[in-house]
């Protein structure tokens, strides 16, 4: 299950499910210690009227969900038509406090007045543990207080008419052969239990009486601190300044952020300006205010996988950060090049992936490779990252920035892809490829590794390092007359995914990968316009039934026959990443229309809140896999950056 909403301050990450029901509770870490994890651990809504009773999630409502315009706040709105009552909430994690916003207003759509009794269920699971929980209601502040070590949230909801919830009841969740106290809600009424520990869950209950064709609001919040007291300030300060009030400033605060990008912004066409913009608050709500930047928050694949996308891979933040650095922003790439390096080895390599405050994160990449110790590495993270402050210095000329990463950062790993060098080849030392399955030499990683020293030697130069330049310039020429003789498969006429040599010999891997297409040509290893480049192209187009001009877009797989969550035997589902990798090539090949169409097709594949997944099912074209996956909206924000420096040609000329 994708989540169509997510919202976040940079320490706060809410994810909201289909259902406008909260999934994933994120804090004090967006990515890290979610309090509400997959499975059945959904904060239910309930609505009871006329003795009749209703869950968001048991398939009577018809529901919609978006983002309010140019804001990262979410709208969802429910209506069911056998209780003749319609839900619309409005979403938001405060701007500048740790809380959960919502606003919910009741339609009562039939022709006389009704009581209509609405229920917030709520259930933490703090900290990831399954034990030793309390939740408690608190008399004195009319709210749930839920607490454990270090984490406190207390819940406060009230009516229009400024009245706090008027029922209330604690239970046990998910243990002792109990679902949960959620079902106490399902007659209308609540028991009252005051407290409860271990695993547990609560409800509040608002009541009220609305006019035929009228509606009602219950504001509900959920204030998060470190301590109860905290915690238990904040709920006063949300019931002082009002949720009204805190959701205004929250939306100002949006708006004021995507001002930086507005001139650029306004250069988007029209009709992708909407889609533009939800892709750059999504991408937004995935990166923390401490620097990292995590894959995807939705943590759907708990319920069928050992793990999640709940980390800073160093290359998927460097990914997400570009299209950001091309608008305008500054301050999230400072601090990601901050989080980078305080997670650098003393080898000078980042680490397979990384926790949002920085530990480094669960890896399934051994020490050790045919009885050789190795380090565990995917070796273009470490090169992307280090490109990635090439292209900042380029964009921002900013002194400051190279005083402070030259020595302990930029040099340490330009110095480290320079020396991890098989000596046979001339190409950088086998390390896991980027999609994190194979050992070898990949073309992706020689292309990055490539441009990085390429951008290192720029940089070396700014930092009056002329004998580093002169050492890495070497290694580049070594690197660049090597790829040429051996990455290109002239059988196939395609780059091979990768080599790896060993005894003499070289093995080659020729696996039609979309990455070696890519990272070729956009890392400056290949010229666009080379004879490798154009035919890799053209074998692209041959074996994927790529249609060049005037028809339907073909969606791209990362590789032929790639077996991860593939839906058959023939395997290789679509991915929105090499589909716009294909669209940037357009752009770079003077082909406009191609990419245009890649990107309409991309458009309208997204939820209506904008959400991309990172793939999708070959038949049917459901979401496989995570939703959103940020990859995949900073890959969109790219292509629609390129056609802006590539208009249509009419648009040249108008």
């Amino acid at each position: 299950m994708a989540r169509p909403i997510v919202l976040s301050n940079g320490s706060l990450h809410v994810g909201i499910n289909r259902f406008g029901m909260v999934h994933d509770f994120f804090y004090p870490y967006v990515g890290l210690e979610n309090h509400s994890t997959a499975g059945a651990m959904r904060h239910r809504i309930g609505v009871w009227v006329d003795y009749e009773f209703s869950w968001l999630d048991d398939n009577t409502w018809v529901i919609e969900q978006t983002y309010r315009e140019n804001t990262l706040m979410g709208i969802t709105k429910a209506h069911c038509e056998r209780l003749g009552v319609s839900l619309e909430f409005n979403d938001t994690v405060d701007s500048e406090y740790d809380a959960f916003l919502r606003s919910i207003s009741v339609t009562n759509t039939h022709d006389k007045p009704r009581e209509i009794r609405l229920f917030l269920h709520q259930v933490f699971r703090i900290s990831n543990s399954l034990s030793g929980d309390t939740a408690q209601y608190l008399p004195g502040e009319s709210a749930i207080l839920n607490y454990k070590g270090h984490r406190a949230f207390v819940v406060g909801a009230a009516n229009h008419q400024g009245q706090s919830f008027d029922q209330y009841a604690m239970g046990v969740f998910g243990i002792e052969g109990k679902e949960g106290t959620f079902r106490d809600a399902e007659d209308g009424e609540l028991s009252g239990n005051p407290v409860e520990h271990g695993h547990v869950d609560s409800v509040v209950r608002c009541s009220f009486t609305v006019e035929p064709q009228a509606s009602g609001t219950v504001n509900y919040w959920v204030a998060c601190g470190k301590t109860t007291q905290n915690a238990i300030l904040l709920h006063r300060q949300l019931i002082r300044d009002t949720v009204a009030h805190r959701m205004s400033v929250t939306e100002q605060s949006w708006r004021y952020w995507l001002g930086k990008s507005e001139t650029l912004r306004a250069s988007i066409d029209p009709e992708f300006q909407a889609s533009f913009t939800k892709s750059l608050l999504i991408t937004k709500s995935h990166i923390d205010s401490r620097g990292g930047v995590i894959a995807s928050t939705d943590t759907t694949m708990l319920n069928y996988s050992r793990d999640a996308y709940t980390y800073c891979w160093p290359r998927d933040g460097a990914y997400a950060l570009w299209p950001l650095l091309r608008l305008g922003y500054r301050d999230e790439l400072q601090r990601f090049f901050e989080f980078c390096r305080r997670g650098l080895s003393t080898d000078g390599f980042l680490n397979h992936k990384y926790q949002s405050d920085g530990a480094i994160g669960s890896s399934w990449h051994p020490y050790i490779y045919a009885g050789k110790p190795e380090p565990p590495i995917q070796e273009d993270e470490t090169a992307i990252v280090l490109y990635m402050c090439g292209e900042y210095y380029r964009e921002t000329n900013d002194q400051f920035f190279l005083k402070q990463y030259y020595d302990g950062f930029i040099k340490k790993m330009a110095n480290f892809l320079a020396s991890y060098i098989d000596h046979d080849t001339k190409l950088p030392h086998p390390s896991y490829d980027l999609w994190e399955e194979k050992f070898l030499t990949s073309t992706y990683t020689v292309a990055t590794v490539y441009g990085a020293l390429v951008a290192a030697i720029e940089l070396a130069e700014k930092a009056n390092d002329p004998d580093s330049a002169v050492a890495w310039q070497a290694v580049a020429d070594d690197i660049a007359a090597a790829a040429k003789t051996t990455l290109y498969n002239k059988e196939r006429k395609f780059f091979y995914k990768g080599i790896r040599a060993g005894g003499g010999e070289i093995y080659y891997d020729d696996v039609i990968d979309l990455s070696s297409f890519y990272g070729a040509f956009m890392f400056g290893l290949f010229a666009i316009d080379s004879e490798e480049v154009t035919a890799s192209y053209e074998t692209i187009c041959q074996e994927f039934g790529v249609c060049v001009d005037g028809c339907d877009v073909t969606p791209m797989p990362r590789y032929e026959k790639d077996t991860y969550d593939a839906v058959d035997a023939k395997g290789s589902n679509p991915w929105f990443i090499t589909t716009l990798w294909l669209a940037q090539y357009y752009f770079e090949i003077d082909k406009p229309e191609n990419a245009r169409a890649i990107l309409a097709w991309v458009r309208d594949k997204m939820l209506p809140s904008g959400v991309l997944s990172e793939q999708i099912h070959p038949y049917n074209g459901s979401f496989i896999s995570v939703a959103p996956l940020t990859w995949s909206q900073a890959e969109y924000i790219n292509a629609l950056l390129d056609m802006v420096a590539h208009p249509m040609p009419d648009k040249a000329t108008s």
